[in-house]
């Protein structure tokens, strides 16, 4: 059991934090986030385990309540897990999954609406994940992840504002941050991402852990609420 001290928080959080402002690193939007300090890091125990799924749901509502308060561009909530690291791909998919079915429940638990921007059905090419009213994709981070540009010591999951990926799109600046990132994400892996997508053309659900998946593949995710 992971133990629980204002320095284990501060241990992933640092090692994060490292690997954002890396170099190597190819998203720029989470280095601007980490830049301006709005790289929020919450430490877990394990990601195959749902000890923690509550604290987690909770800094997701409390990100969305200082998000809507200031609602400034790059922003993202990661939540670091202290292990497994020896999760092959399909049981880190399998894990990050787990936690987001959980994390979905709690918020219908607690009476949050589904945003109604996205569709919650994960087969949809408008699909999104939704906690608090917003919705939300996720960068899944692995350890033995195939791509280098989602390899991280420990398990992670980085939870990104759907509403600022429209907001960049508003601005006519999406494409551009876009493919910059692409650019160097091809720079870093000597190839281009087959799983990438832009929103509206096939389910992101198909794009959170970083596995390459057939055109057969589902996400196990069924949104339990009554307002989709």
């Amino acid at each position: 059991m992971f133990h629980w001290t204002h320095d284990a928080q501060a241990k992933l959080e640092r090692k994060l934090f490292a690997h954002v402002a890396a170099s190597s690193f190819p998203c720029v939007g989470a280095k601007s986030a980490l830049a301006r300090g709005r790289l929020t890091v919450l430490a877990c125990d394990r990601i195959d385990s749902a000890w923690d799924d509550l604290r987690i749901h909770e800094g997701l509502l409390r990100f969305v309540e200082s998000y809507r308060a200031e609602p400034i561009l790059f922003q993202s909530y990661a939540v670091v897990f202290n292990g497994p690291t020896d999760l092959s791909e399909d049981a880190f998919e399998a894990a990050l999954w787990a936690r987001v079915q959980s994390l979905s429940d709690k918020d219908v638990w607690r009476g949050q609406r589904y945003d109604a921007r996205v569709s919650a059905d994960p087969a949809n090419p408008h699909f999104s994940l939704s906690f608090g009213g917003e919705a939300f994709f996720i960068v899944g981070l692995n350890p033995n992840a195939s791509r280098p540009a989602r390899r991280f010591d420990h398990p992670a999951l980085v939870f990104n504002l759907h509403d600022q990926f429209e907001r960049l799109r508003e601005a006519d600046k999406y494409e551009g941050l876009r493919e910059k990132i692409l650019a160097r994400d091809r720079e870093l892996a000597g190839s281009s991402n087959p799983m990438l997508a832009r929103y509206g053309e096939a389910s992101e659900a198909r794009q959170y852990s970083g596995r390459m998946v057939d055109g057969d593949w589902e996400a196990p995710f069924e949104y339990r609420g009554d307002d989709a």
